[in-house]
């Protein structure tokens, strides 16, 4: 404590806070109080926020460099012993700091300072998603972070998509997101229409560990029985045909998801075999209204 109150002050200085900054977020899991320290301390959280709006004006037109990005994720570490920890979480989600990486996660530039900036900002989202919580995914839902982590599923590095997929799980394995998702045709579209992208991509670029959260994902959402009749129809072949078998020799996880999805949505017309349309078939198996 006497070596970490004196960093956390020094927060506020503007000529010290980089350098605070740097060596905080190396050391954050060796002091277990630095979470309510940081939410307790005057003027702490609004210099983290400052560090955050400060690159905004780089991100359109893209010019943030490495040491911007890799100052500012400094701070986005902290923020994510906020959000992780029990004390903090839910004032962290009061004061809706969320919302302050949203533009982080809604760049598109491939460059690594970007690259970093997204993984990380998903790295604070993460943290809050991984204790069961409604009142997390409810707030999640209720600033559309879906669009946000699926644009990231399709486009990012695989671990950015890793992290992206692991929260749109998250959401749906919460009932409430579910029954978002799953509200209309054309949010259960979205979602699904990205996970068989994804599912294409790994045929050639294999990841069990992307596989495994798109496959739970799929699992969740077979619980649904609207998104259950329309996955008969657009769950993709290579999930059917045994073509990832190799790679999940090791994962028994992932090898009894996947079993279970098949079992769950039965054989149905594997995609690609029909004339029809996946969002057609989506329609159908939803109707044309909400539930």
């Amino acid at each position: 404590m006497d070596e970490l109150l004196p960093l956390v002050l020094q927060l506020t200085k503007p000529e010290q806070r980089e350098g605070v900054l740097l060596e905080l977020s190396k050391k954050r899991e060796s002091f277990p109080d630095l979470a309510p320290i940081l939410w307790h301390s005057v003027g702490t959280v609004a210099a983290l926020l400052q560090e955050i709006v400060s690159i905004y004006p780089l991100l359109t037109p893209p010019t943030l460099t490495a040491h911007a990005s890799n100052r500012v994720c400094n701070a986005l570490a902290l923020l994510q012993c906020v959000a992780s920890h029990v004390e903090t979480r839910q004032p962290f989600l009061n004061a809706q700091i969320p919302l302050y990486l949203y533009p982080f996660l809604n760049t598109q530039s491939k460059s690594r300072p970007f690259e970093y900036l997204r993984l990380t900002s998903l790295g604070v989202i993460g943290a809050l998603v991984k204790v069961d919580d409604a009142e997390v995914i409810s707030f999640l839902l209720s600033t559309e972070i879906i669009p946000l982590c699926l644009r990231i599923m399709e486009t990012g590095s695989e671990l950015s998509k890793t992290v992206a997929t692991f929260i749109v799980q998250k959401i749906l394995l919460e009932e409430t997101g579910l029954n978002y998702v799953c509200a209309t045709a054309e949010r259960f579209y979205a979602v699904s229409t990205v996970l068989a992208n994804m599912v294409q991509l790994l045929q050639v670029h294999p990841s069990v560990r992307l596989l495994k959260h798109i496959v739970r994902c799929y699992l969740r959402l077979a619980d649904h029985s609207r998104a259950r009749e329309a996955l008969k129809n657009c769950l993709p072949s290579s999930l059917r045909d045994n073509t990832f078998g190799q790679h999940l020799q090791n994962d028994p996880t992932v090898q009894k998801w996947l079993s279970q999805l098949l079992a769950t949505v039965g054989e149905g017309t594997p995609d690609g075999a029909s004339t029809t349309s996946t969002a057609d078939m989506t329609q159908s198996s939803f109707g044309d209204g909400p539930l």
